[in-house]
């Protein structure tokens, strides 16, 4: 046995320890430093979620029509690809990424299948609800992307399907609406509902707002008279509106001719480059009054200008009333011959001396421009006259003293009847000569026909 002693361990907190007798007894390794059971502990770190929470979690999984969220619950929650966005058909990945930290609201705790159910566009709707109030409560101007084309307007993502109506996407009402999807547009907030789901939006309105000092300053220099270039923006049926290049100013129908004019889409079309002038400006309502009539020659003032009392003209009949007629002169030119100036004669009822549509020849018995009437007679005419300018030309006095076409503009007629004639003849003689041929072949027809028969009778 060894002289030598063995020093007993002093105690140390991270081992065990030793007895008097030298018995060691090991350092306890688990001490209850949770101050709560091991259930208790573990309950502890389950989330409690009720209906209609907005929880956070972390996206785990993306499928095809579904996406699982981690938010802390004793399971993943499922939110169904119709829950994660506003907009409709969308593909899941487009949307959400794998680890991606993101709101939803809790739909249902427990479907029928034991899912825990959530919804991500909820979640964003929610929040942007009380975004969306502020805005409109400040008067400011809302900003999304248009994410769809519906009846009679557009969809517009601002955290939740603003509505803007058609009449409300430009200053002026827009016919195609789908080049606008998937642009970025700004616009007040005019009217919101949340109990009805109900927000509409007016991009005019923000237009107009920012437009308004360059309005101002172009209503300011546009001038009473002036004569401007501009495009045919639309053709409504009381008349048509031009883009002057920074508003738009309308054309009264009154104010598209001189003739009459049943619709204003006989005369212009959209996008139909006019000059027109300025009738009038109303600053107060941002009007502009137009006429494309008045930069074009007035058939009135011309005829007047070609024209005198006592002068003949040539003229159709276009309507009888019970006090005469009214013959056309000239283009958008008519005027009325009273029942007094139809004959010599006494006439009960103006079909009697003329019928619509009958040409003839007038004399101008009086002209007024500044009302636009001529006066007209029928029976002046027949006593003769001078011709107006413009057929003295074409016609001459034949040997009664009457007026008539020349002598060549009627041979030149003749001619053109007479080679019409001779071909119309000529054509049928030809019908007549085959007609005749055929008539003659018949009976040969008919022995070819019947020779095999008797050959046959023969056999």
């Amino acid at each position: 046995m060894s002289d030598t002693t063995t020093d007993m361990p002093t105690s140390n907190p991270n081992f065990g320890s030793f007895d008097e007798e030298g018995n060691y007894t090991p350092r306890e390794i688990v001490s209850n430093d949770l101050g709560m059971s091991f259930a208790d502990a573990i309950a502890g770190t389950i989330v409690e979620v009720e209906d209609g929470q907005v929880v956070n979690g972390t996206v785990v999984k993306i499928d095809k029509d579904e996406v699982l969220l981690d938010i802390g619950y004793k399971s993943e929650g499922v939110i169904p690809a119709r829950e994660l966005s506003i907009r409709n058909d969308v593909d899941p990945a487009e949307i959400v990424s794998l680890g991606e930290k993101i709101e939803a609201l809790v739909l249902t705790k427990e479907d029928k299948e034991g899912r825990l159910v959530l919804s991500k566009k909820r979640a964003q709707y929610e929040r942007a609800w009380g975004t969306i109030e502020a805005k409109k409560e400040a008067d400011e101007v809302v900003e999304g992307p248009v994410i769809e084309v519906v009846k009679g307007g557009l969809i517009v993502d601002i955290g939740l399907r603003g509505f803007l109506p058609a009449s409300l996407v430009e200053l002026r009402r827009v016919r195609d609406l789908a080049p606008y999807i998937g642009t970025t547009v700004q616009a007040k907030i005019i009217e919101l509902d949340k109990n009805r789901n109900n927000v509409v939006l007016s991009r005019r309105a923000f237009l107009e707002e920012t437009q308004k000092e360059t309005r101002d300053s172009f209503l300011t220099n546009l001038k009473i008279g002036e004569v401007r270039e501009g495009t045919v923006s639309s053709v409504v049926s009381f008349g048509a509106f031009v883009d002057l290049g920074g508003m738009d100013g309308l054309i009264h129908v009154s104010e598209l001719s001189w003739k009459h004019v049943d619709h204003p889409g006989s005369v212009v079309a959209v996008g139909d480059k006019v000059k027109v002038q300025v009738l009038d400006v109303d600053m107060s309502r941002e009007r502009i009054s137009l006429s494309l009539k008045a930069t074009q020659a007035d058939p009135w003032q011309e005829f007047a200008e070609g024209h005198a009392v006592g002068q003949l003209v040539y003229g159709r009949v276009t309507k009888l009333v019970q006090f005469g007629a009214f013959v056309q002169v000239g283009d958008g030119i008519e005027g009325l011959v009273h029942i007094s100036e139809m004959s010599a004669h006494h006439v009960d009822s103006p079909e009697q001396v003329v019928t619509p549509g009958e040409e003839l020849w007038v004399k101008i018995i009086d002209l007024d421009l500044a009302r636009r009437r001529i006066s007209l007679s029928i029976k002046q005419a027949a006593e003769g006259g001078e011709l107006a300018a413009e057929y003295r030309e074409h016609f001459e006095v034949d040997d009664q003293g009457n007026w008539a076409s020349s002598s060549e503009e009627v041979e030149a007629a003749w001619a053109e009847f007479e080679n019409l004639d001779a071909g119309v003849a000529e054509t049928a003689v030809a019908a007549a000569v085959d007609a005749d041929a055929a008539v003659e072949a018949e009976p040969a027809v008919e022995a070819e026909a019947e020779a095999p028969a008797d050959a046959t009778a023969e056999a």
